[in-house]
């Protein structure tokens, strides 16, 4: 299956995080996450001539010198990786070994990595020369979307070597103004206190003074960026997330309740919204993240779809000292679940993309008796009597006009059961789509079976308006 960049790059951090605690060697850490993270830069990491490991790179009378690995362009190598296992701190590394590489070959990029951070470097300040530090550096357990997209600049499918340094240099100023910003919040310097404090204050700066201001220094600079990503967080979910506030009847007996009715204003916290923004971002591999809304109450908070309280996907129990995610399933009967971090709602992607999926395959409408005459799929009609059969064609037609990622159709199931299998063994009443090993569930209702349809095309890209449907 064929995924966008970014795509590619979280399905990696995922598995990295899943895996990281038994990797044990360096020769480990290039298998699991080097190599893949080469592959998802779309080179062929089993093609020497474009990727090539254990590069011979002689450095003087140093004979026998090896690169890690080396992507080749027109037969000379562009960029050079050299690798740690991925417990190291790349801290405590000097990239002495790959400062050498770059000098002894013709390469402009040298990347010193664990597997997790990778820190690219270049010859910025002085020709065929390394400089001493990166102008990029992306950590895979952090994945930060501007990041992805200066790392996909070094994509087979992207790569231009112009482009990459003429925002080189850029970053790498970038990186350490920030990287001093950051300092300067937490340990504000002497020089930066004496700043602030000349513009606000005239009396003399004794060292009590001093003292003082810089405290208040490092208080008002927090504020300034907590209330800069307020004001970011406003502005989004005013543009894109519509907030629903409701009253209700408390329920007393569970977790994260309180006593009595209450009409007083509901607020949803900070931690609430980073909560479904973890959901929403979770559920884009499975629905368009648009459709995923925020319904405050005065117990709980509800992430449910399409603006519809009858689709809840998960609540969110934030008002106690232990926090609960309540999960549904396919019946919505609520599970809820302590969690003792934000991040752990991470776990339970699978059921959350689940029931969200379930969502997708129910009726939309009533057509109880009426039969189909054909449909219309990518501007083409077909004629079919039997509505599985419209399933089973516009699968095939989809799966001919992606055959390098049709596997993707397989992430489409239920709460309890696949809708797609390989293993017809899998499935109550399978049926094989035609053209590809894949079979499909076909024991639904007319309206079920259009609902699996429209998630099909929603899953490879196709919008529901491509979908015309001719009935009797």
């Amino acid at each position: 299956m064929k995924l966008d960049f970014i795509d590619s790059i979280r399905d990696l951090s995922a598995r990295i995080q899943k895996q990281a605690s038994g990797i044990q060697t360096e020769e480990a850490t290039k298998n699991a996450f080097v190599m893949p993270f080469i592959s998802a830069l779309g080179y062929n990491v089993f093609d020497p001539t474009e990727v090539t490991p254990e590069l011979i790179a002689d450095v003087g009378t140093k004979k026998g010198e090896k690169v890690d690995y080396a992507i080749l362009m027109n037969g000379k190598p562009i960029i050079l990786f050299e690798c740690k296992w991925c417990g190291t701190d790349l801290d405590k590394e000097h990239a002495s070994q790959l400062y050498r590489y770059f000098s002894a070959t013709e390469s402009r990029f040298g990347v010193l990595t664990n597997g997790i951070v990778y820190r690219f470097y270049s010859d910025l300040e002085k020709a065929n020369v390394m400089d001493e530090k990166p102008f990029l550096e992306f950590n895979m357990l952090d994945v930060k979307e501007p990041l992805v997209e200066e790392l996909k600049k070094f994509s087979n499918s992207s790569f231009d070597l112009d482009n990459i340094l003429a925002t080189a240099s850029e970053l790498k100023y970038m990186r350490e103004v920030r990287r001093i910003i950051e300092e300067q919040a937490n340990t504000p310097s002497d020089d930066f206190v004496k700043f602030f404090t000349a513009q606000v204050y005239s009396g003399r700066l004794t060292q009590s003074v001093r003292e003082q201001f810089a405290q208040i220094t490092t208080k008002a600079f927090k504020q300034f960026i907590n209330d800069k990503i307020n004001d970011r967080l406003n502005i989004a979910l005013t543009a894109e997330t519509p907030i629903i506030l409701e009253k209700q009847q408390v329920n007393t007996d569970g977790p994260g309740t309180e006593e009595g009715t209450k009409e007083n204003k509901i607020e949803t916290t900070e931690e609430e919204f980073e909560a479904y923004y973890i959901i929403k971002t979770v559920l884009r591999d499975a629905i368009d993240p648009k459709r995923v809304n925020i319904r405050d109450a005065i117990n709980y908070c509800a992430v449910i779809l399409d603006g519809s309280p009858r689709k809840p996907v998960a609540r969110l129990y934030f008002n106690s000292a232990q926090k609960y995610i309540a999960l549904f399933d396919e019946e919505k009967h609520e599970e809820r679940i302590p969690i003792t971090s934000i991040d752990d709602i991470y776990n339970y992607s699978d059921r959350l993309k689940a029931v969200a999926s379930h969502y997708d395959i129910q009726k939309p409408q009533d057509i109880t008796g009426k039969s189909l005459k054909s449909f219309t799929f990518n501007e083409r009609k077909y004629e079919v009597k039997y509505w599985k059969d419209m399933l089973l064609q516009l699968c095939s037609a989809i799966a001919e006009l992606n055959k390098d990622k049709f596997d993707a159709i397989l992430e489409i199931k239920g709460r309890q059961r696949p809708f797609f299998s390989k293993n017809p063994n899998d499935l109550k009443s399978p049926n094989q789509i035609e053209g590809t090993d894949v079979y499909v569930e076909v024991n639904f209702s007319a309206d079920g079976i259009i609902r699996l349809s429209k998630s099909v095309m929603s899953k490879f890209g196709y919008p529901e308006t491509d979908l015309l449907i001719e009935t009797l």
